[in-house]
C-alpha cells in the first residue's frame, strides 16, 4: 500500500521557520522525484520544490529560492522541506507528491504524479 504522510506544518510568525517532513512507503523511492506543492486560500495549486531521488537534482519555484531547502534521506524514504524567512504569502496547505524524475518533465504541475499525501497546513501570521 502506497503511503505519503506529511508532517511539520503549523502556525508561525512572519520571518520564522518550519521544517516539513514527508515519509513515503509502498513504492520504489529512488525511481521517483518527490515534490512539494502548495495551495493557498483562493489560489491554484503550485509547485514549490522538488528533488529527483536517484540523482539529487532539485527544483525551486522562484518565490522560494534562497528561503526554502529540499533534502532527502533515502535510507528513511523521507523528504524534508526547510522553510526559512517565511512570509504571509507562504500560507497554504502543503502537499508532498511522488512523480517522474525531473529530467522527464517539461512542466511540473502535478500531472503524472500518481501518489499524493493528505497535506499539512502552514499558516504564517504577520
Amino acid at each position: 500500500e502506497v503511503q505519503i504522510v506529511e508532517s511539520g506544518g503549523g502556525l508561525v510568525q512572519a520571518g520564522g521557520s518550519l521544517r516539513l517532513s514527508c515519509a513515503a512507503s509502498g513504492f520504489t523511492f529512488d525511481h521517483f522525484a518527490m515534490c512539494w506543492f502548495r495551495q493557498g486560500p483562493g489560489k491554484e495549486r503550485e509547485v514549490v520544490s522538488c528533488v529527483s531521488i536517484n540523482d539529487g537534482t532539485t527544483y525551486y519555484a522562484d518565490s522560494v529560492k534562497g528561503r526554502f531547502t529540499i533534502s532527502s534521506d533515502n535510507a528513511k524514504n523521507t523528504v524534508y522541506l526547510q522553510m526559512n524567512t517565511l512570509k504571509r504569502e507562504d500560507t497554504a496547505v502543503y502537499y508532498c507528491a511522488a512523480g517522474p524524475p525531473l529530467h522527464t518533465l517539461v512542466r511540473i504541475n502535478g500531472q503524472f504524479f500518481p501518489y499524493w499525501g493528505q497535506g499539512t497546513q502552514v499558516t504564517v501570521s504577520s
